[in-house]
């Protein structure tokens, strides 16, 4: 019976140490690559790494099924490739991106009217009725560009349009284009449109797009001649889009005055549309529908409010800024309504703040 016990325990002791050395041998294994596989050629293939070089490689045999995009592990060693990872690297670029279908009305944009109109004109017509176009024969512009100051509404303006024409929105940040490796912006900006046509129809919208298609210099470094590469891809593939396509581009700048002439010129971003702060009745617009939900007063005086506002020549976003900045002031005094006071007190503060941030800029 004693002995039985022992052979037990001993048999439990092997297979645990067994057990053991196989974990030690695994976790003592050389890391691998994670690569993408360019080509597959009989049970060779040409692989691409994050680095921008390519190498022609083996296959293990026990790899099967591999294409073009698939992302793969190799050995650093050699490079062969040991294992497929599921799924495929092709619009890898959906981590770089905001995706979505948005839900913004016209309604919920004040004080742009006439560049409310021209957005119709030129994105939301072509995309819904693009047979309009083609009685008339005309073609209506590939791209835009919105330029103006901060906090004007130029990405509320692009969310309109894409609900209004039921598009799949995709944003990007233009800096978000650089990239540190050889290649990889260009590859980006392509996966982009490649996913963009895929998800049709799609609005693409680039913000601060003057940080990838700024002026090009003659002589420059390593890393400004990669943002002219990233910035050629893109001059590509808008010169591949078809006018009547369900493809449209959006871009914004605060710095048209730095943009390179040749993304502004006709058949690329060709129509520009200056996205202006408001004027009086822009402002009556767009507070309201800021403050829509908001407990007032009975005996405040909007339109001396209003004239504040314009006599500061706040943007759109400034003007929310007031509007929640008096709702903090009547909490702060433990009312449940906002007084005229509230207002004016957020109006003085808003000012300090950006004055505040004005001086900040003059430093950097």
């Amino acid at each position: 019976m004693e002995n039985s016990k022992l052979e037990d325990e001993t048999k439990l002791l092997k297979e645990t140490i067994l057990h053991l050395k196989k974990e030690i041998d695994r976790l003592r294994q050389a890391p691998l690559l994670v690569a993408e596989i360019k080509e597959v050629l009989g049970d060779t293939a040409i692989l691409h790494l994050k680095t921008g070089n390519e190498f022609y490689v083996n296959i293990s045999k026990d790899v099967i099924g591999l294409q073009p995009g698939d992302a793969v592990l190799v050995e650093q060693k050699n490079l062969n490739i040991v294992k497929k990872i599921n799924g495929s690297s092709s619009f890898g670029v959906e981590k770089f991106v905001i995706m979505e279908k948005p839900n913004i009305d016209w309604s919920d944009v004040g004080g742009l009217k006439d560049t409310i109109r021209e957005l119709q004109e030129v994105i939301e017509l072509p995309l819904t009725k693009p047979e309009l176009f083609e009685k008339v024969g005309i073609q209506p512009p590939k791209g835009i560009l919105l330029h103006g100051p901060p906090g004007t509404g130029k990405t509320l303006l692009a969310k309109a349009v894409a609900s209004a024409t039921k598009s799949t929105f995709i944003e990007i940040v233009g800096s978000e284009l650089v990239q540190k490796f050889i290649g990889e912006g260009a590859k980006i900006v392509k996966e982009i449109f490649q996913l963009a046509k895929q998800k049709a129809p799609a609005i693409v919208f680039i913000d601060e797009i003057d940080a990838l298609a700024s002026k090009r210099i003659e002589q420059g470094t390593s890393g400004e001649r990669e943002v002219q590469r990233t910035f050629m891809q893109l001059l590509a593939e808008l010169d591949g889009f078809k006018p009547l396509g369900n493809v449209k581009l959006i871009a914004t700048t605060n710095r048209k005055d730095i943009l390179d002439p040749a993304i502004i010129r006709p058949g690329r971003l060709d129509r520009l549309i200056h996205v202006k702060n408001p004027d009086f009745e822009g402002i009556k617009q767009i507070f309201k529908i800021h403050t829509k939900k908001m407990n007032f007063d009975k005996k405040i005086d909007f339109e001396k409010i209003y004239k504040l506002i314009q006599k500061e020549e706040f943007s759109g976003a400034e003007i929310h800024s007031i509007a929640t900045e008096s709702g903090y002031n009547a909490i702060r005094k433990k009312r449940s309504k906002i007084i005229e006071k509230d207002l004016v007190e957020a109006i003085k503060k808003v000012k300090e703040d950006e004055e505040k941030e004005k001086r900040h800029e003059m430093f950097f």
